[in-house]
């Protein structure tokens, strides 16, 4: 039986009087890329949070290898890709990805072969010895993408990945999340991209906190009779309109 990487089980949060979540369920098993897609302030932001336990939720649950969330030991075994940068900006990208790497327990010959590979995946072999301070942001989002990758962790949650970055490069990064998958890895991403949503094995549809409809890609395009990802997004969002 493929084990399950994560468990969201209606899931609710709220900020004030703004409710974010609400009863959100989703299973991510090994071997399966899932993306999470929806507008800006959909709460894509915030169920991952919610997964990586990082915010607590007010209702239901959430367990990730196994382990309810938060915790603490469990987060160190993530690759984790914030939406928001969080680099050492006086450091080198090779110091960063050093310093990351012998956090998560990467060290020696191991590391440093996990460094040539992860930089050429994100197309910063050349840019190594450059302080972090003196890249673009689309530079500094591939930097984070190598840093989730380094410890090669059994389990990825990328918060939009390629957002500032070149269409070939990011079919790159595409291969490579597949090559994951292929290797057992379970891979969450967020994204508004809905060329990448088609390359999803299993897609959410995220809209006001609301889990609008989840399923394959063909499935979903099936069920509301539409021809793309971005088409069954607007249908789904009329029909919550509707109702």
């Amino acid at each position: 039986m493929t084990q399950t990487m994560i468990e969201v089980h209606k899931v609710a949060k709220r900020f004030g009087n703004n409710v974010v979540l609400k009863q959100v369920s989703l299973r991510l098993p090994a071997g399966q890329i899932m993306g999470l897609i929806g507008p800006s302030g959909a709460g894509k932001t915030t169920l991952v949070k919610a997964i990586m336990g990082m915010e607590r939720v007010d209702a239901g649950e959430t367990t990730v290898l196994n382990t309810a969330m938060p915790n603490r030991q469990i987060m160190q075994k993530i690759g984790y890709m914030a939406q928001s940068d969080a680099l050492y900006e006086t450091l080198t990208a090779r110091e960063n990805l050093h310093f990351f790497g012998e956090l998560m327990g990467v060290h020696g010959a191991q590391l440093t072969a996990a460094i040539t590979h992860v930089a050429a995946v994100v197309n910063l072999t050349d840019e190594l010895s450059r302080r972090v301070r003196a890249y673009s942001g689309g530079m500094k989002r591939r930097l984070s993408l190598a840093i989730a990758l380094i410890a090669d962790p059994a389990l990825l949650i990328l918060d939009e990945p390629t957002v500032g970055i070149d269409p070939e490069l990011r079919q790159q990064i595409w291969a490579e999340l597949r090559r994951l998958k292929q290797q057992g890895k379970a891979i969450l991403v967020t994204t508004h991209v809905m060329d990448e949503a088609e390359r999803c094995d299993e897609l959410m549809l995220i809209r006001e906190g609301i889990a609008l409809a989840q399923g394959t890609p063909a499935e979903l395009k099936r069920a509301y009779a539409v021809d793309t990802i971005e088409q069954v997004f607007l249908k789904a969002g009329r029909l919550q309109d509707e109702n």
